[in-house]
């Protein structure tokens, strides 16, 4: 694997908005093996407004099969319209969205990131000692 490795795709994606038909819009999902225990989420909501969420992959992987989460980030399987979806519900201080993605797309993107970095892998692609001086001392930054 080259240290540059990532896996990045764009999935289509719904925002539900409560008693109003959904909105499409284009999410921008990528792993990075430098971070092998998240997935970041990064929504276009403007013109040039981006919003990005950075959660655990397990908890994207566990939300395929069954409801996951609590607080700020929540996942869980369902079906919309008669398509397989997983729904990611976010919560922040400045609000709350709920977004559905093709579940098909979504176990796509997992693969390749498992393809990557095994699961249970994670911590041979994780430098704690780096991490914890930057932590620690704003070493290494």
């Amino acid at each position: 694997m080259n240290a540059h490795d990532t896996v990045s795709t764009e999935i289509a994606a719904q925002l539900v908005v409560p008693g109003s038909p959904s909105l499409p819009l284009v999410s921008a999902v990528r792993y990075d093996p430098c971070d092998p225990y998240a997935v970041h989420v990064q929504f276009v909501t403007g013109v040039d407004e981006v919003v990005e969420w950075t959660f655990a992959r397990h908890l994207l992987t566990e939300g395929v099969t069954h409801q996951v989460g609590e607080g700020d980030v929540r996942v869980w399987p369902a079906t919309a319209d008669g398509r397989a979806v997983v729904c990611l519900a976010l919560t922040s201080p400045g609000g709350r969205a709920l977004f559905e993605f093709p579940l098909a797309d979504v176990v796509e993107f997992l693969t390749s990131t498992y393809t990557l970095v095994p699961s249970g892998a994670e911590s041979s692609f994780f430098d704690i000692d780096a991490e914890l001086a930057v932590l620690l001392w704003g070493e290494g930054a």
